[in-house]
């Protein structure tokens, strides 16, 4: 399959990366980092933009595009780590109040029970009582536990949406190493010249295309089992992209004062969200089987 935007696409896609390069550049990241919380500002200029309610119909208030065009919109959150309950609030757009203008913050209680910024949301779908504060490896994503919520199957949208977040970090990842093996010397030559960078850059790239074809396809499809294949991939290419990318960097990936370390952390929190894991291989396996 071949998979060309259309200008509506590519129009979206530079309209939402000029949006948040405007309001969440790397200087407000580590602001963030630094006095975690998130800004109702910006929530509501993100659903001004229509962020969560690209898929609600025009007939109800909304935007009324599809999938394809919610993976790209996600796709270029994730690539700035955009901090807050994205997924649950674009859900629940059309069918909660205030969700869709951006007014209300809207979480949700996974499978497993893991829910994502319970302090800050205003709605939180699903069970969370008794839940209890996690130490999160994420300082951008706070996490509670609820009880068991049950082992009910993860909504394939919220599914495809966390693997367009994950693609967006795993590209950003690739920027960032192609970009420091450009200006980091040793030995007099830039160290994008030796053999095994160039080789860690290279996997990067193939891993965060891989994931694209996947993920775009998913996006057309919307088949169950090509999102879980799709998440599967973008998984892996957020996590270990995010490890090469520190690979690259060396002992300067660690510092506080460094992207790179947060892209691994936001993989690793995503990558425990239901539908990826071994839900999505035990969906994939079934196929197999059928």
């Amino acid at each position: 399959m071949r998979f060309r935007l259309t200008d509506d696409q590519r129009a979206l896609r530079d309209g939402v990366r000029g949006l948040l390069a405007r309001r969440f550049d790397g200087e407000a990241l580590r602001a963030a980092v630094d006095s975690p919380g998130l800004d109702r500002a910006l929530w509501r200029e993100l659903g001004a933009a229509g962020i969560f309610a690209l898929r609600v119909p025009e007939a109800d208030g909304g935007v009324g595009l599809g999938l394809p065009e919610a993976v790209l919109a996600f796709e270029e959150a994730g690539r700035v780590l955009l901090p807050g309950p994205l997924v649950a609030t674009h859900l629940a757009a059309g069918v909660g109040a205030g969700a869709a203008e951006g007014e209300a913050i809207v979480t949700g209680v996974d499978r497993d029970g893991l829910v994502e910024w319970l302090e800050e949301a205003d709605v939180v779908r699903g069970d969370a009582a008794g839940a209890v504060a996690l130490k999160s490896v994420d300082p951008l994503t706070p996490l509670h536990r609820a009880p068991a919520a049950g082992a009910r199957a993860a909504d394939p949208v919220a599914v495809l949406l966390t693997a367009a977040e994950q693609l967006g970090t795993a590209t950003r990842a690739c920027e960032l190493a192609v970009q420091h093996a450009r200006t980091r010397e040793q030995f007099g030559r830039p160290i994008g010249a030796f053999q095994a960078v160039k080789h860690l850059c290279a996997q990067l790239l193939v891993r965060a295309e891989t994931a694209r074809a996947a993920v775009y396809a998913a996006a057309v499809t919307a088949d169950p089992v090509d999102i879980a294949a799709a998440r599967l991939l973008a998984d892996e290419a957020a996590e270990q992209g995010a490890r090469d990318c520190l690979q690259v960097h060396g002992g300067m990936g660690f510092t506080w004062e460094c992207e790179v370390h947060l892209l691994l952390k936001r993989a690793w929190v995503r990558a425990r969200r239901g539908g990826g894991g071994a839900e999505g291989e035990e969906l994939l396996a079934a196929d197999l089987r059928a």
